[in-house]
């Protein structure tokens, strides 16, 4: 090969200056997220529990952004638009859990290390993770109290509270398909925790007994993956916290283990589970 021709084959060297930050920079704000990491401990495992604790509220805020399209999708009976904002919160549900895997073997020793720099802060603060829980239907007007400090993160909550969650808006895509959807469950109050209804699990039921390439079925689907990986987030969050520190009370005067276990034994979407039952 001549020396021209390995000339021409070489790579064009990319753009190397610029007058300030660069593109990529401007569009990431890299330097901003490298830099809120502030530990309060002389423990270096504590730099670990910060960014992966910072890393899940990043993905908690994609997976709201995805069921919130969803719903906007649902409430224009755009189906696919809905699943497909669905599938990537799959798939996005599946990164967030992979979070576990650098705090899932912690010991006591190891979490007790920094465990007091966290002082009163818990998981269960969390805003934007209780924007997700109020989308699923997990209503609680008291969740709202920790934020009372901050008035645009309360105001956030408070508007998502009193919003229909992705599943009534599920019910009433169904509702307007012909499916026999109770009045009452249409004009329940949504700001109240969504309960499993005997007309809702018919419905879903009949749904499931038909042509399962049928839009809904397909719809009940992508709302059943969803489901499947919250309750797995739950359970490693649970197996994750026995393990760290057994049954001690939680930060932030939580309940610890025992809340967690009581959480996860709630199934998302509930008639969508035991509908199955009857198919």
């Amino acid at each position: 090969m001549s020396h021209e021709a390995h000339e021409a084959q070489e790579p064009e060297t990319p753009h190397l200056d610029f007058a300030g930050t660069t593109p990529y920079e401007d569009y990431v704000k890299a330097d901003v997220l490298t830099h809120l990491q502030h530990t309060l401990s002389d423990d270096p495992g504590e730099m670990v529990f910060l960014v992966t604790t910072q890393v899940m509220e990043l993905w908690f805020t994609v997976i709201v952004h995805e069921w919130e399209t969803a719903a906007d999708a649902l409430r224009s009976d755009d189906v696919p638009t809905a699943i497909a904002a669905l599938k990537r919160s799959v798939r996005e549900l599946e990164a967030l859990n992979a979070s576990w895997k650098p705090l899932g073997q912690l010991t006591p020793a190891q979490f007790n290390s920094y465990r007091s720099a966290l002082g009163d802060g818990s998981g269960f603060q969390s805003a934007m993770y209780r924007r997700m829980e109020f989308l699923l239907g997990d209503k609680s007007a008291s969740m709202l109290v920790p934020h009372r400090g901050a008035p645009r993160v309360h105001a956030e909550l408070e508007k998502a509270l009193a919003e229909p969650s992705l599943y009534d808006e599920v019910l009433r895509l169904m509702a307007r398909c012909g499916c026999a959807i109770p009045a009452s469950v249409l004009r329940r109050d949504v700001a109240q925790r969504y309960e499993s209804n005997d007309a809702v699990e018919a419905a879903w039921t009949a749904v499931y007994a038909g042509d399962e390439n049928a839009e809904l079925a397909r719809l009940g689907e992508a709302l059943t993956d969803v489901a499947e990986l919250v309750w797995r987030w739950r359970n490693d969050h649970l197996v994750a916290t026995r393990r760290a520190m057994g049954a001690k009370p939680g930060t932030g005067g939580s309940a610890g283990v025992a809340w967690l276990e009581k959480r996860a034994r709630k199934n998302v979407f509930p008639e969508l589970w035991t509908a199955r039952s009857h198919v």
